[in-house]
């Protein structure tokens, strides 16, 4: 390790031609993540399944449902169960004011209602390439939303990929833990090409947490969220970055995914 920094997101920062010095990544949460991190209503999580799978997933509540009892310690109600142990990438994002918060950790215990995360890096992301948008409560599905698995892309995938703006990529860095982060643009600035898609790399913190773990582990899942309906999409696959173009950019060969329906008590509209 070189500071904050692995190998890998070393490695990316020289490809990209670009220094860093990661003075905003701390071992523990300021006090003004820590109060961001309980006003929200959810909050974007990646993690490694038991075959070895990248994860991304959404944990949603009523505001306070995370909670930082110290600046080391994060605890969220969520029914989804994770290793103690394991490693855990966590974005929070603000879209109404385009903040947004990293907190990467491992897990100190995890049973069903409740997530209790060991922080271990805190960091602030620039707000470029966030489409402004505000959040109001929807209600809660009566049963559990139904969930559509498939291989590669099917056409449900492809047309909220098409019409995206956003989306967020989990992705690992083997033994340096794992990392989830935004992607934004206009409309349908995700190129699709079969189960292929292809994402330009706008310049951002200069850190290169995503791009850097991608060096070292090519696996990733992409999530997108239908604002308007509430959907989920995940894709799972492997990464193949191109830094020798105009536009750096990568692309993500999409191995397949599910897309759960109105999976989440939430709609967003335009700010």
């Amino acid at each position: 390790m070189n500071g904050p920094f692995h190998q890998g997101e070393l490695a990316a920062q020289h490809l990209a031609g670009v220094v860093a010095n990661g003075g905003g990544i701390r071992p523990f949460m300021p006090d003004q993540h820590r109060e961001f991190f309980a006003a929200l209503p959810f909050m974007l999580a990646s993690s490694v399944d038991a075959d070895g799978a990248v994860r991304a997933h959404v944990l949603h509540g009523a505001p306070g449902f995370v909670r930082t009892p110290d600046d080391v310690t994060l605890e969220v109600d969520t029914q989804l169960r994770f290793a103690p142990g394991s490693a855990l990438g966590m974005l929070g994002i603000d879209l109404s004011n385009r903040r947004r918060n990293r907190v990467n950790g491992v897990v100190r215990a995890s049973a069903p209602g409740k997530l209790v995360l060991e922080v271990r890096e805190s960091f602030g992301n620039c707000p470029k390439y966030i489409t402004l948008r505000d959040v109001a409560p929807a209600p809660a599905p009566s049963a559990p939303a139904p969930v559509h698995a498939f291989d590669g892309l099917d056409p449900a995938a492809r047309a909220i990929v098409a019409r995206a703006d956003t989306f967020f990529i989990a992705s690992a860095g083997g033994a340096h833990g794992l990392d989830i982060s935004h992607r934004g643009g206009p409309p349908g600035f995700v190129g699709i090409d079969g189960a292929t898609l292809q994402v330009p790399d706008y310049p951002g913190n200069r850190y290169f947490n995503t791009l850097g773990n991608l060096v070292l582990d090519a696996r990733a899942a992409l999530l997108f969220i239908d604002f308007d309906r509430g959907d989920v999409l995940e894709l799972r696959g492997s990464v193949q970055i191109d830094w020798n173009g105009d536009q750096r950019s990568w692309r993500f060969a999409c191995a397949g995914g599910t897309l759960a329906r109105a999976a989440l008590p939430l709609r967003w509209s335009l700010h």
